[in-house]
This record gives structure tokens, C-alpha cells and sequence, in this order.
């Protein structure tokens, strides 16, 4: 691919095992063919360490340009005033739909032939950390107050960006997942939203509905009974990480973060500054990120390469990562995609 037909993207190496795995990724997206021309962009410590700032203007405005980034994982300081950086990066660009698609690749596990999507509201629940303490005595922090908010139109966004993603990628059912037996005004209306977007889409896909609590039992059950699931931003948070375990654990959980002007693909596990620099971190999750990211710029031939060549290394050459229980390292699994790329 031509320099002058590759797409803009910014890439944000990001903390920990960040620069490792991100290194792996684009090593492999270097195989199909260099399609994304980078503008390296530091956040998280690595930012706090050149500029005194986890979110750089620097980097706020690389992603307004290219509209598109691939993200490691960013590591938030604790205390000093700074607010989550992923947070901060998902208002800043109105990125609506957190997309956690998790999919068995390593045969032999606990469950066989998982293949369900999660789609997570990514602005508004509890997360808008809208958040105070109040005073009794002598303890400045005797009670603890947090607010959520749901709208109706953000709720009718998300859930119809479930409808069309399964319409979009042959899937068959959604489920709308919420506590509305006890949280009946934040969300019930999610539910009432659910029900209200779905008679756009009936004969086409199916629609039904679980409390959150049944839903976390269930996918213990029985898996395979869902399709797409798409929830509120606290539940998302809770059932996608459960969801990456039906398959092997966060370094087989990519993830898209997708709204009207911009789109940020990454790898949902943390920085893991404990194995930082020992070439040992899983890089799969970044890279399934990638392929992510090439589907969504229309790169849909590229993305099936890569998925291909990531099964064939796991199930035919059988080379995996310590965490999937083999002996490669971070750069020999990445290197060995590259192989069968080739």
C-alpha cells in the first residue's frame, strides 16, 4: 500500500505493557500491507512525564484530525485531581458505543464456540461520576453520594446501534439488559427505550430482555443462548470483562469505542506495570483491536486475513502466550501472525 493511500490514524502507545503490545500490533498490521500512516501520540503517565498532563491537547487534537486511533492501555494516577483518562476521552469525542465482541479461539477451554457481542453506553449511567461527600462530625466523608443519568435519546442510540450492528454482521437476537425491577426510573427507561426501538426492527432480528443479575448467572449457564447484548454503561463494564473470561481473559478482549466523529480501537485489559518490559504480555487483544479497526474503515478483506492468521497460530501451529498456557513471548507471537501473513 502506498504512502499516499494509507489512512491518518493516531496511535497511542499508552503505559506498562502498552508499548510492547502496541509494537506487536503494528507489526502485524505492517504485514497486511502498512494501511494506517501514524501520528504517535503519548497519554496517561507517559504524558504526565513530558507535558504534566495524562490527556495532552497534543493528543486531543491528533484524534479530532485523523478521527481514528488505536489506543494501549492508559494508566489514570491515583489522586492528584485526575479524572479516568478513557473516560475523559470518550467525552471529549461523544464516543457513544463501547463494541466488546469475544469469540472462542483457543479450543479445549471451559466453554467451546462463544461467539456473542457486547454493546456498552459509554457516556451517561453511573459513570458521569457525578459524585460528592457529606460531613457528619468530625468525618468529612461520612456519606458518599453518586448520581446516574440515562436519557431517553441516549438510550434509543445505543440500543438502535445494537439493532443495526446485528442486522449489519447476520446476528439474530438482541437482548437489552437492566435492573428495572429496582432502579425503575434510571433503568426502566433504558428498557422502555429497548422495547420502543425494536418495533423498528421486528421480522428482522429479535429482541428480548434480562435483569442484569440474571444476565451475569446465565452467561455462566448457558452462553450460548445470547447474541448481542447491549446494556448501560456500569453493567457493560461488569459483563464484558465476564464475557472476555468465557474465552480466555481480557488478553482476548479487544474493544471499539464508536461515535459520530471519531473511533478509538484498544485493548480493554489494564497497563500491568508488574510484567512491564519482560516481553511476556499477550499482544492478542491489541491486535484484535486492529482488526476491529480495519472493518470499520471498510478494510473488511485485511481484517479476515488477520483474524485468520491469528486462529491459525493459536490452533495449528499452536504458539501462544504464557497467560493461554505456551512459552512464546509478546514479539515471537507477534512475529509468528506475521508468518502467516506472509
Amino acid at each position: 500500500m502506498t504512502s499516499a493511500s494509507r489512512i491518518p490514524a493516531t496511535l497511542i502507545p499508552g503505559d506498562g505493557i502498552g508499548p510492547e503490545i502496541t509494537e506487536a500490533a503494528t507489526s502485524v498490521l505492517d504485514a497486511l500491507g502498512k494501511p494506517f500512516e501514524w501520528d504517535v501520540q503519548q497519554g496517561g503517565m507517559a504524558g504526565i512525564q513530558n507535558g504534566g498532563d495524562p490527556l495532552p491537547p497534543s493528543l486531543i487534537e491528533s484524534v479530532r484530525r485523523t478521527k481514528l486511533a488505536l489506543k494501549g492501555p492508559l494508566t489514570t494516577p491515583v489522586g492528584g485531581g485526575f479524572r479516568s483518562v478513557n473516560v475523559r476521552l470518550r467525552e471529549e469525542f461523544g464516543l457513544f458505543a463501547n463494541l466488546r465482541p469475544v469469540k472462542t479461539m483457543v479450543p479445549g477451554g471451559r466453554y467451546e464456540d462463544i461467539d456473542l457481542v457486547l454493546v456498552r453506553e459509554n457516556i451517561e449511567g453511573l459513570y458521569v461520576a457525578f459524585e460528592h461527600y457529606i460531613a457528619i462530625g468530625d468525618d468529612p466523608h461520612a456519606v458518599a453520594i453518586s448520581s446516574g443519568i440515562n436519557t431517553r435519546a441516549e438510550a434509543r442510540r445505543i440500543i438502535r446501534f445494537a439493532f443495526e450492528y446485528a442486522l449489519s454482521h447476520g446476528r439474530k437476537k438482541v437482548t437489552v439488559v437492566h435492573k428495572a425491577n429496582v432502579l425503575k426510573a434510571l433503568t426502566g427507561l433504558f428498557l422502555e427505550a429497548g422495547r420502543e426501538v425494536s418495533k423498528e426492527y421486528e421480522g428482522r432480528v429479535v429482541m428480548d430482555d434480562r435483569i442484569v443479575d440474571a444476565c451475569a448467572m446465565q452467561l455462566v449457564m448457558n452462553p450460548w443462548q445470547f447474541d448481542v447484548i447491549v446494556t448501560t454503561n456500569l453493567f457493560g463494564d461488569i459483563l464484558s470483562d465476564q464475557m472476555s473470561g468465557l474465552v480466555g481473559g481480557l488478553g482476548m478482549a479487544p474493544g471499539a469505542n464508536i461515535g459520530d466523529s471519531a473511533a478509538i480501537f484498544e485493548a480493554v485489559h489494564g497497563s500491568a506495570p508488574d510484567i512491564a518490559g519482560k516481553g511476556v504480555a499477550n499482544p492478542l487483544a491489541l491486535i484484535l483491536a486492529a482488526g476491529l479497526m480495519l472493518r470499520h474503515v471498510g478494510k473488511a478483506d485485511l481484517a479476515a486475513r488477520l483474524q485468520n492468521a491469528v486462529e491459525q497460530v493459536l490452533q495449528v501451529d499452536n504458539i501462544r502466550t504464557g497467560d493461554l498456557g505456551g512459552k512464546a513471548s509478546t514479539r515471537d507471537f507477534a512475529a509468528a501472525i506475521v508468518k502467516r501473513l506472509a
